[in-house]
């Protein structure tokens, strides 16, 4: 019989992973557990009673606070940040296949805003639409300071994907005859969709959860993190955990429907 001794490193490894799923998830099972406070409970342990009563509130109008209207924002600008990520991204894993002119200080270009602080980027774009006179808005400033945040991953990501691809696919293709867009549009693309469809998941969730970036360039409406921002140093009640719970559980579903995609996906290409 085979031993199954493992070595301590192991063991070592697998605390240090527990002690940080609790240290990532311990505040945050705090704030679920706080958002089923009874109608009189308070913002802080012990539970006065275990009720829904909180959930219910943020479907009534509010004295402080548009949930709606922020998350309805969040997430168009999220949709609309995720499409132009995956295009463009997209397009520069394909232009930078080959070499050309150029391309190594358009690369540093692309990706400097990783290390340029978030703050002096939306600073920087409110100020410039300041003095271009035009008014900044979630969907034009916040929309073009979120997508310094999200393209220079995608564009990475997808470095890493066409670095991996073999170029023999492809040319066995225009061996028997496709031309280069069916080659596209039949070899190519359903081999990187579930690392495309990745790229759109991670530009969506860094957009919708985005709040540095957005706080100079959102304009007279808040996103959804710029208004839980502003709740907490107005609401005085429990709702304001049972909007983090919400949120977290949308993003969990949309993550994990994501996920069923690719699956879905790698299981059907297995198949054919």
């Amino acid at each position: 019989m085979l031993s199954d001794k493992r070595p301590r490193e192991f063991y070592i490894l697998a605390a240090f992973f527990a002690l940080f799923v609790l240290f990532l998830y311990g505040p945050l099972s705090a704030i679920v557990i706080l958002s089923f406070q009874g109608p009189n409970g308070g913002l802080t342990f012990p539970l006065n009673g275990v009720s829904l009563h909180w959930f219910a509130n943020l479907f009534e109008t509010q004295a402080v606070g548009d949930f709606g209207g922020s998350f309805r924002r969040s997430f168009a600008l999220g949709l609309m940040v995720m499409v132009v990520t995956v295009v463009v991204s997209l397009l520069a894993g394909l232009a930078f296949r080959r070499k050309f002119v150029g391309a190594t200080p358009l690369f540093y270009l692309s990706v400097a805003s990783l290390v340029v602080p978030s703050i002096i980027i939306s600073l920087g774009i409110g100020v410039l639409f300041s003095q271009l006179g035009l008014q900044p808005a979630w969907y034009t400033s916040g929309f073009g300071a979120h997508l310094t945040w999200t393209l220079p991953f995608g564009v990475l990501i997808m470095f890493a994907i066409f670095n991996r691809f073999s170029p023999s696919y492809e040319e066995a293709a225009r061996d028997l005859g496709a031309t280069s867009w069916q080659t596209f549009r039949h070899v190519v693309l359903p081999m990187i969709a579930p690392p495309l469809i990745g790229v759109g998941l991670f530009g969506f969730t860094l957009s919708y959860d985005e709040f540095a970036r957005t706080l100079m360039t959102s304009g007279t409406y808040n996103t959804l993190p710029l208004e839980i921002y502003g709740m907490t140093t107005n609401v005085t009640t429990p709702v304001l955990y049972a909007l983090g719970t919400v949120t977290t559980l949308f993003s969990l579903l949309v993550i994990g429907g994501t996920l069923g995609l690719i699956v879905a996906m790698n299981r059907r290409r297995s198949q054919g």
